[in-house]
Formats: structure tokens, sequence, C-alpha cells
């Protein structure tokens, strides 16, 4: 005997039609973690929300767009800008907010390396947090090992400054951001860097000055307590310009 199908529908699921970055923000707080521009979010974005996440903020640009009266349904120039913008902000920018941290591959120190070793200059590319303008600059690292300290290859350095500089941030708050991981990933009896960057929100906006630059530094361990130690680092830096 056929049994009559029941015609009261599903009910739809819960989170249908709900933002993806609604569902990242909830999760975020039932897990009470800080989800500021310069934090790394990926543990909580779940597989395929990359993409949604991206055409969710596509819509909120072109939004922006509308609003500031740009027709882009005419101009050939600004027709697709609203998914650029996207992109160049989700997958490049600020990529180091939504994926995890590059794969560092560490080695013991079996040679009980124990000189002043510097990596530099790397260019980093950040955003300030501000108004979204792009800091560029050069940063030096200085480690000091131990016989304890994991080594790690010298192109590794590179791909965390990466790593942390693509959020929207400020210099300050990013160089001890970077100075924390790398003291993780090596545990080195010290570690110094230097960093050194032109503000496009200093030089594009406001006063326009395009010559400034911003420098500053982290001392960890031996290098904040041994003066010599950091004349030296400081030193055989070369000289920061020409960027």
């Amino acid at each position: 005997m056929l049994m009559k199908a029941d015609p009261t529908p599903l009910a739809p699921a819960a989170d249908e039609g709900t933002p993806v970055s609604v569902k990242i923000r909830e999760r975020l707080l039932a897990a009470r973690q800080r989800f500021h521009a310069n934090d790394n979010i990926a543990d909580y974005i779940e597989p395929g929300e990359m993409e949604a996440l991206l055409d969710e903020v596509e819509q909120k640009m072109q939004g922006v767009l509308d609003s500031m009266v740009i027709d882009t349904a005419s101009d050939h120039n600004t027709a697709n800008t609203a998914r650029r913008v996207a992109k160049m902000y989700v997958n490049e920018v600020f990529k180091g907010r939504y994926s995890r941290g590059p794969s560092i591959t560490e080695f013991p120190n079996a040679e009980h390396l124990n000189e002043l070793m510097i990596v530099g200059p790397i260019t980093v590319r950040s955003a300030c947090s501000h108004h979204f303008c792009p800091v560029i600059g050069k940063l030096w690292i200085g480690v000091m090992p131990n016989e304890h300290t994991n080594v790690i290859g010298l192109s590794k350095y590179a791909r965390l400054a990466d790593w942390v500089m693509g959020r929207p941030q400020i210099q300050e708050e990013a160089v001890v951001q970077l100075a924390d991981l790398i003291m993780e990933k090596t545990q080195p009896d010290g570690l110094a860097l230097v960093m050194e960057a032109s503000h496009y929100c200093m030089a594009w906006r406001g006063v326009k000055d395009m010559d400034s630059k911003m420098i500053n530094s982290v001392m960890r361990g031996v290098f904040l307590k041994d003066p010599a130690l950091r004349r030296e680092f400081l030193a055989l830096i070369p000289k920061r310009n020409g960027y």
C-alpha cells in the first residue's frame, strides 16, 4: 500500500540565508576569540566558506561604489572593480587574517651555532588599520641561537613576515607580533627586529609627506640585556635607503 506523501514542506535549515561572515563571527564569539583587524581567524573558517566570503565582500563593495555615485554599469573601467577589490583584500592584502601560517620545518642546532645571524632586508607589505592605506618597507631580523635553538631556513623568516604583515594593523604592533612568533618557533637566546617603512596614510593623504618613514625595533633576550650585542646588530644592518 502506497503511503501518501506529506505535503508539509521541510523547514529551512536554521542558517539558510545567513551571511557567511555572520557564521564565522558567531563561531569566534562562541569560542571567546578576539577578531581584531590584525588577528588570524583561519581556524574558524570552514571549507568552502572563503569563496562565499569573497562573494559577500564583493556585494558590499559594490554597495560602496554605488554610494559613491560611480556608474559601474556603463563605466567600463569600473565594471568589475567590486570583484577585483574584494579579491585584493581577501586573497592578497589581508590574506594573513584568513590563511593558516606557513609550514615551517625546524631543524635541531646540531653544530651548536651560537654566533649572531642577521636576515634582511626583507621587503614587507602591509596596510594601516586606520585608513587601509599601504605600508611598504624593509625588515631586518637578528637571531642569537643557542644549542637548543630550532634552526629554520632563511626564506622561512620572509614567509613568517609576509603572513603577519598581511593584515591591517599598525607597525608597532606588527613587529611585536612577528617577534613573538619567531621566538616561539626558534627559541633563541635573543631576537632583534628593526622595521623601516613608508606609510601611505601620511604620504597619499593628510600632510602628503612623501619622504617620512617610521622606524621601530623590538629586542628580546640577550639583545635587550647586552648593549654591545645590540650595537653590533645595529651596526651590521646596511644603510636603510633606496626603497
